[in-house]
């Protein structure tokens, strides 16, 4: 099983104007305008986020930083927000873009030389949860078929639970190799708690493949649970286009050093222009 590390996010201040969400309010701040960093917002025990606010939510370096009440960008570079759909960058940015620029200094391997900054996304709530079930809705656009070492089968479009930071949590998703997966990170090791199959092909990285579903919609939905001997629960649940009802496809018990407590929530996913078209999160 391979298991691997993106650079998670890129610690800098950002010396540009900016395009930011500020709850429903699209705003424009720069550098010769400070303004104080956005308080996170206080969410219900049932939380749903329908991306219903326009704008471009820009990467900050950390989540007391971050333009939006609800979520921190932690790394790539922005996510436009329109029409009720989060994206991540479509496409490739123009060369002079700001983060184009940036990530082509701090990060050009897994980029593309910075065009690609939505190659390693990572989008990370602002509210925390500790025993919750979380879903989202994604949509595949495009592949990046980047040279990156980093590119590789474990790629995927990803629910993170019980996040401390970027080196703590956990992953329930699917992967470019057509496998669904639980996985944990703790203290920047990665375990395999649970994986089969779903998307039946042949998967080649040479032959740049990518198993999940594109042009369509597809919900994930995962449940972290702390039970009462101390382990933690996963599960993992799919549907998709057409589907009435999730589908539970795989369920992990992590008996050993688990991660409990509460920690944020989000969406991680990679070498892929994705769109979201919601995302929800409920005490269990």
């Amino acid at each position: 099983m391979q298991h691997h590390s993106v650079a998670h996010t890129m610690r800098f201040s950002h010396p540009f104007a900016l395009l930011v969400l500020c709850t429903s309010l699209l705003i424009i701040f720069t550098p010769i305008s400070p303004v104080k960093a956005i308080t996170a917002a206080s969410v219900p025990s049932s939380y749903f986020y329908s991306f219903n606010a326009a704008g471009t939510l820009i990467e900050a370096g950390s989540d007391s930083t971050s333009r939006s009440g609800y979520w921190w960008l932690s790394s790539g570079g922005k996510m436009p927000i329109q029409n009720s759909v989060g994206k991540t960058v479509q496409g490739s940015l123009p060369t002079t873009d700001p983060w184009r620029v940036l990530y082509n200094k701090n990060n050009p391997l897994d980029t593309d030389n910075g065009y690609h900054p939505q190659n390693i996304f990572r989008l990370v709530s602002r509210s925390q949860w500790d025993d919750v079930r979380i879903e989202a809705k994604y949509k595949i656009n495009r592949d990046n078929f980047s040279a990156s070492p980093n590119r590789n089968a474990s790629n995927g479009l990803l629910l993170m639970s019980r996040y401390k930071d970027q080196n703590s949590l956990y992953y329930a998703g699917v992967r470019v190799d057509g496998k669904a997966i639980i996985k944990k990170k703790k203290d920047g090791a990665y375990t395999t708690l649970a994986e089969k199959t779903v998307f039946p092909g042949s998967y080649s990285i040479e032959g740049n493949v990518n198993l999940i579903p594109h042009n369509t919609w597809l919900s994930l939905r995962s449940d972290t649970i702390t039970n009462t001997d101390g382990s933690v629960t996963v599960r993992l649940y799919m549907r998709k286009a057409g589907e009435i009802a999730f589908t539970k496809i795989l369920e992990a018990k992590d008996n050993s050093n688990p991660i409990t407590g509460a920690g944020y929530a989000g969406i991680r996913t990679d070498f892929m222009d994705v769109e979201f078209d919601s995302f929800q999160a409920i005490d269990l």
